[in-house]
């Protein structure tokens, strides 16, 4: 039964008979046949079929929230027998929308530093995707706004605090000054993120409040890339001043406040709330909360 419904998730996530197949390492038609036995055992229908995949049923909906309920207790009672046997081990799947990035390290360092045996792979995506990834099951938890847009069922835990910045180079408009507010800004030749990330939603709203609207002449969802245009001297861009400072910039960079309005907002790590979480999970919250009350983040 577990099985067929780890291969029903995978057909939910792919929307395809022969992706799904492929990432569950069968045949496709091992995991149709599995997917029609699931249905006969349940006495209903789980997937519209027809020449190709065409959504699940309602029914189809009602189970898949049982299998992610099922398959996340699963490997939470797999995962717990595991580190009963060998100690804390396997591997940490995390998402984090950009502007978290730089604060990755100071999470996983400290904590492979206490758990060797554990790796990690990091993905970076907007918001919404990581709360479908975690809904999916595809990762553990993620780095994410806490405010601003709906989280869903999740247990979550304050990292930081983001104070918005002019990211300019000096000799350019407004580099010489102490703070800027937004109705300036949106006066320059801005590049920011793109406009699917949660971060350029706000930095809009902000413009917004302040009677100014976002015109950017170039859009990225890499900081990197950001970060590259802003050293040309021809763009300038607004960042969280702790992104900002990750990138170590020189005396030919400026941060510079960004007022009117005064904006704070706050980020942090996420995950899908249950009870209980897995060690990994649970081990990767306390670190969180460490960092968090290292940085004083109420």
């Amino acid at each position: 039964m577990i099985d067929k419904l780890e291969f029903f998730l995978a057909l939910a996530r792919e929307r395809h008979f022969g992706r799904a197949a492929e990432e569950c390492g069968v045949t496709q038609p091992t995991l149709s046949a599995a997917i029609r036995q699931l249905e006969d055992q349940l006495g209903v229908m789980l997937v519209n079929r027809g020449s190709r995949f065409q959504g699940l049923t309602p029914e189809g909906q009602r189970v898949l929230e049982w299998a992610r309920r099922i398959v996340g207790d699963t490997r939470t009672m797999r995962e717990e027998m595991r580190a009963a046997r060998k100690g804390l081990s396997g591997h940490i799947r995390l998402a984090a929308i950009p502007t978290t990035l730089a604060m990755v390290p100071m999470i996983t360092a400290p904590f492979q530093e206490k758990h060797p045996d554990v790796t990690f792979s990091v993905l970076s995506t907007t918001s919404l995707q990581i709360l479908a990834l975690l809904e999916n099951l595809e990762i553990d938890a993620g780095l994410t706004y806490l405010e601003n847009e709906p989280l869903g069922r999740v247990t979550s835990v304050p990292l930081q605090i983001e104070q918005y910045h002019l990211v300019t180079a000096a000799g350019t408009p407004l580099s010489d000054r102490e703070s800027v507010t937004w109705k300036e800004v949106s006066g320059i030749r801005l590049c920011l993120l793109t406009a699917d990330m949660q971060n350029r939603r706000i930095i809009n709203q902000h413009f917004a409040e302040a009677g100014a609207v976002a015109s950017p002449t170039l859009e990225s969802n890499s900081m990197i890339v950001l970060f590259s245009h802003v050293r040309t001297g021809r763009w300038a861009s607004i960042m969280p001043y702790n992104v900002a400072k990750s990138f170590g910039f020189h005396e030919d960079i400026r941060m510079i406040p960004i007022v009117d309005p005064d904006v704070h907002h706050t980020v942090g790590l996420v995950a899908t709330y249950r009870e209980p979480f897995t060690p990994l999970v649970s081990a990767l919250l306390h670190e969180a909360r460490i960092l968090g009350e290292r940085n004083r983040v109420q």
